[in-house]
C-alpha cells in the first residue's frame, strides 16, 4: 500500500505558476485492473478517507451535469441573440460589479476543471453547446474587464481547443478593439456599431496601450490613470455607462488640445508636462524652467536603474523649480508627482 499511496500523492501534486498562469489543480488515474474497486482494502482504509483523496469519475460526472443544469443556467440566459452587440454590452453591463464577476470567474473555472478531467467522453456530447457558449461568456468577460489576457492561457487545454472550433463562429470580435486615439477618434467612437459599455471598455484599453507605448510622456501615464479611475467608478457604478464613455471622450479632446500646443512650442511629452504643470502651479518662468529640467533627464538617461543617478536628477529638477518659488512643500510634491507618474509607466 505504500508503492500505491505514493502513486496517488505523485500524481495528485498540484502545481502553480503564477507568472505562466499555469495551474494543476488535480491527478488523473486509469485504472487498469480494478484496484480501486476495493481501494479501501488495498490501502486499509475506511471509506471516508478513501474519498478525501480519491474521487470516482461517475461522481465528477454528475457534479458536472449538475453544475451545468443550475449555475451554468443563469449565465446563459444572458445570451438572447448568439453574440451580437446587444448581447456584448449586456454582458459588460450585467457583470460591472467586481465581487459578480469574481463569483462568474470561480463558477466557470469549477465546471472548466471538471470537463477537462471528464474530456474526452460520449457523457459530454449533450453539454457541447452550452459548455461552448459559458466558455464564451468567459472569453468576452474576461477580455472585458481583465488588464492583461494571456490569450493562449486563458482556457484549458481541451477547452481551449472546443472554444477555437465554436467560439469563432460567434462575432464577438469588436470587443478589445483597440482605436487609435487622435483627432478622428470621438467622430469614430461616434459613429461605430455596439454599445456605449463596449465603447467605455474599447477607449480604456486603448488609452492604456497608447501609454504604454508613450511610457516616457508623463501626459499619456497621466490620462490612462485617469482612464482607469474611470473604469472603477463605471464598475462601481458610481457614473452611468453615458457618463463615463463622455468623461474618455473628453480626455481624448484634451489629448489632441495639448498636442496642439506641444508642437507649437516644439516640446516632447516630459518637457509639456511639467510645463502644464508649472503653469497650473503658476510658478514663474515656467518655459524656461521645463526646458532646464529636460536637460537634467538627458544627463542622467539611466537615473531609473541607478539610485545615485536618480538621486542627482531629483536634485537638479528640485532646485530648477526652487529657484523661481521659496515654497519648499509646493516644490517637493511637484517632484513627487513627476517622478511617481514616470514609475508607473512601469506598471501600464
Amino acid at each position: 500500500d505504500h508503492t500505491l499511496l505514493q502513486a496517488i500523492a505523485r500524481v495528485n501534486r498540484p502545481y502553480e505558476n503564477e507568472a505562466q498562469e499555469m495551474v494543476k489543480p488535480h491527478g488523473f488515474v486509469l485504472d487498469f485492473v480494478g484496484i480501486f474497486d476495493k481501494l479501501e482494502k488495498a490501502l486499509a482504509f475506511d471509506s471516508d478517507e478513501i474519498n478525501a483523496i480519491v474521487k470516482d469519475l461517475k461522481l465528477l460526472k454528475v457534479l458536472f451535469k449538475n453544475k451545468m443544469a443550475s449555475k451554468a443556467l443563469d449565465y446563459l440566459g444572458l445570451i438572447e441573440r448568439n453574440f451580437n452587440d446587444k448581447d456584448v454590452d449586456t454582458l459588460i453591463e450585467h457583470f460591472r460589479d467586481p465581487e459578480r464577476r469574481k463569483e462568474f470567474f470561480k463558477e466557470y473555472k469549477e465546471i472548466e476543471m471538471l470537463y477537462e478531467i471528464i474530456s474526452p467522453d460520449a457523457f459530454l456530447r449533450p453539454f457541447i453547446g452550452d459548455y461552448g457558449t459559458l466558455s464564451a461568456i468567459y472569453q468576452i468577460v474576461r477580455k472585458a474587464y481583465t488588464r492583461t489576457v494571456m490569450v493562449d492561457r486563458e482556457f484549458q487545454a481541451k477547452t481551449n481547443n472546443l472554444v477555437q472550433q465554436q467560439v469563432g463562429s460567434y462575432g464577438v470580435g469588436g470587443l478589445g478593439e483597440i482605436v487609435a486615439i487622435d483627432g478622428n477618434t470621438i467622430e469614430l467612437i461616434k459613429n461605430k456599431s455596439g454599445g456605449d459599455g463596449t465603447k467605455v471598455i474599447n477607449l480604456i484599453k486603448s488609452i492604456e496601450k497608447l501609454a504604454e507605448e508613450g511610457s516616457d510622456d508623463p501626459y499619456l501615464i497621466a490620462m490612462a490613470e485617469r482612464a482607469r479611475a474611470v473604469q472603477e467608478s463605471f464598475e462601481e457604478r458610481q457614473t452611468s455607462t453615458a457618463e463615463a464613455l463622455a468623461d474618455l471622450l473628453r480626455e481624448v479632446e484634451g489629448n489632441e488640445t495639448r498636442k496642439k500646443e506641444q508642437a507649437e512650442k516644439s516640446f516632447d511629452g516630459l518637457t509639456y508636462f511639467v510645463y502644464r504643470s508649472l503653469l497650473d502651479a503658476k510658478i514663474q518662468n515656467a518655459e524656461s524652467v521645463s526646458r532646464k529640467i529636460r536637460h537634467a533627464f538627458t544627463e542622467f538617461p539611466n537615473w531609473k536603474r541607478s539610485e545615485n543617478a536618480i538621486r542627482e536628477l531629483r536634485k537638479k529638477v528640485t532646485f530648477a523649480i526652487f529657484a523661481e518659488t521659496d515654497d519648499l512643500n509646493r516644490v517637493t510634491a511637484m517632484v513627487d508627482e513627476l517622478f511617481t507618474l514616470l514609475e508607473k509607466a512601469d506598471r501600464i
